[in-house]
């Protein structure tokens, strides 16, 4: 059965409204203040809320914020009812997150069809959140086995074969399987973070706060921190002496965070599927309130049809190259452009040339 929370107030409103909710059939619960309001929503964790706006100690507006706050009741529909009307009010309500207001007096009609709209919206977006978490729960199953193997294989090897042989091996031996080991250890760590990072990227892509807080962060510097970050993972490839950069800079919103895994992730890609000695320039540039980012390197280059189906936990050529790297990389940096209302392409020639391209919208659009 359906559980709704009313904060009401008013006792000869609070009343009515529960008896049209119990005929309705729902589970109807209701208090008289804001405080007692979120407390029960903690308890409780009704499918839905309707609060007053203006009430003692705690008004409508302060138990949606102390409810948004917390992750257990952040996502549970909102509805205000209220006898302001203006539209200041209204959309100050919005901004802290309701799904609706309805001004009082109400019509028991008006009062039912918002909470059936709010309740099938959530369940759609339920709906959305199961279905991504099932191709999620497919695609690691599919895929981490052999990901997470080849780097575990060289750590059990090495660690192995050091606890039988190290009495016969040499000092430098030693050093080299202990490299080895750490190698395999940095990539098996980095692998981990980067399918745990997808899967956080795909849940919130259906959730409309989340998304709505990743918009609001900033960078300022950007050119400033997109240098250091690139210089750091050509460094990490010994491919210092081939990175090239040409940035414009500005303001993107975007976190510096996010903003660095991008770089960290392109600037891999190059580097791993070009040859040591051929250039890997980054150029970026600002044209009608877009940040445009590109990445190209001397490589191997990618067929349309993989451009057309790049996808996570599927590397382009594994049969060929086996190279290393699960492909994810591109995958994540999509992921995080379109969640900033942006977006990436790629263009390729094969065997002579790629050029990634991410677009972000500035700070000032």
């Amino acid at each position: 059965m359906t559980k709704i929370l009313l904060i009401e107030d008013e006792e000869a409103i609070r009343e009515n409204i529960l008896e049209l909710l119990n005929l309705e059939n729902f589970e109807a619960i209701a208090v008289e203040n804001g405080s007692k309001g979120v407390q029960l929503a903690k308890e409780k964790k009704p499918d839905l809320i309707i609060c007053d706006v203006s009430m003692p100690e705690l008004d409508g507006y302060g138990v949606l914020q102390a409810l948004r706050s917390e992750p257990a009741t952040a996502m549970i529909p909102f509805i205000f009812l209220t006898a302001l009307a203006d539209k200041a009010n209204n959309r100050k309500g919005m901004e802290l997150g309701a799904d609706d207001y309805l001004t009082k007096p109400c019509r028991p009609i008006e009062l039912l069809n918002a909470i059936e709209t709010r309740l099938k919206k959530q369940a759609n977006i339920n709906q959305q959140q199961s279905k991504k978490l099932e191709e999620l729960r497919s695609s690691i199953t599919f895929s981490l086995p052999h990901e997470l193997r080849t780097p575990l294989n060289g750590i059990l090897g090495f660690s192995e074969l050091l606890l039988t042989e190290i009495d016969t091996l040499d000092p430098d031996e030693i050093k080299e399987m202990v490299q080895q080991i750490q190698t395999s250890g940095k990539r098996l760590y980095r692998l981990i973070q980067n399918f745990l990072l997808y899967a956080e990227l795909e849940l919130i892509s259906t959730n409309s706060e989340r998304i709505k807080a990743l918009q609001n962060s900033q960078t300022d510097h950007v050119a400033s921190l997109i240098s250091q970050q690139a210089t750091q993972q050509a460094q990490r490839s010994q491919r210092q002496a081939d990175l090239h950069l040409q940035l414009e800079d500005t303001q993107l919103n975007i976190s510096p965070i996010r903003l660095q895994k991008m770089i960290e992730e392109l600037v891999d890609n190059a580097c791993k599927f070009s040859i040591p000695g051929t250039t890997i320039n980054l150029v970026s540039e600002v044209i009608n309130n877009s940040f445009i980012l590109s990445v190209s390197d001397k490589g191997r280059g990618m067929k349309p049809e993989q451009i057309a189906n790049l996808g996570a936990y599927m590397q382009f050529e594994r049969k060929l190259y086996e190279q290393q790297g699960s492909g994810l990389g591109l995958v994540i940096v999509k992921r995080i452009a379109e969640l900033h209302r942006g977006s990436l392409t790629i263009e390729s020639i094969p065997d002579q040339q790629t050029t990634v391209r991410v677009i972000l919208p500035t700070s000032d659009y």
